[in-house]
């Protein structure tokens, strides 16, 4: 079986380029066929397509998260942009909404999120989404602002009748190691009813 990890941060296993490409050779010998290399701030995205943009299993998405709204960075859209023109950058991400850690108020991420989207659209690139405790109002946004090319919903968390939702607007729902949690019933049962050609899987490393 070949397999694809849509969501791994390389950046945070090792800073070391070395060690980063032997994550990525490592890989190709265990038949993953590729890796959707996701950081949190542009700085780290930098930095990690330098150290692996000659690692042909390896592609790029490049997005500010919601860990980092108080400090997106100096120029963060420019630079943004930059990186989405670069070659194997695939998707805008990731970037999103997390309710539960004390990142900033509400207003500040649903105005990060949402401009991420609108650069997301006017690439052409899908996004890739972090959500913590935030669901509904991910849902309300995507029903208005969702680009032409899509969504994942990385290390979904959330019940079966709201990925049914999120279906309706054609995005993918990738799941992590927490479906396997003894106490992750209601994951468990997102994934059990989901339909294959909507799933994805990662390994959200580390």
């Amino acid at each position: 079986m070949r397999l694809f990890d849509t969501h791994a941060h390389i950046s945070l296993i090792h800073d070391d380029p070395i060690e980063q490409l032997v994550i990525a050779q490592e890989a190709k010998r265990e038949n993953i066929l590729g890796i959707l290399s996701v950081t949190n701030n542009i700085q780290d995205f930098s930095s990690t397509y330098e150290n692996l943009r000659n690692a042909s299993n390896v592609y790029f998405a490049v997005g500010v998260s919601p860990s980092e709204v108080q400090h997106p960075g100096k120029d963060w859209e420019e630079k943004l942009a930059k990186g989405m023109a670069l070659d194997r950058v695939v998707a805008l991400g990731e970037t999103g909404l997390d309710y539960e850690k004390k990142f900033g108020d509400k207003k500040s991420q649903i105005d990060l999120f949402i401009r991420q989207l609108e650069l997301a659209e006017s690439f052409g690139k899908p996004v890739v989404i972090h959500n913590r405790g935030a669901g509904q109002d991910i849902l309300s946004i995507l029903r208005d602002k969702c680009p032409s090319k899509g969504a994942i919903l990385h290390c979904y968390s959330e019940s079966w009748e709201m990925a049914q939702k999120f279906l309706e607007l054609n995005i993918y729902l990738s799941f992590a190691g927490n479906v396997t949690y003894r106490n992750a019933r209601e994951i468990q049962e997102s994934a059990a009813y989901m339909p294959l050609d909507r799933m994805l899987i990662e390994s959200e490393s580390p």
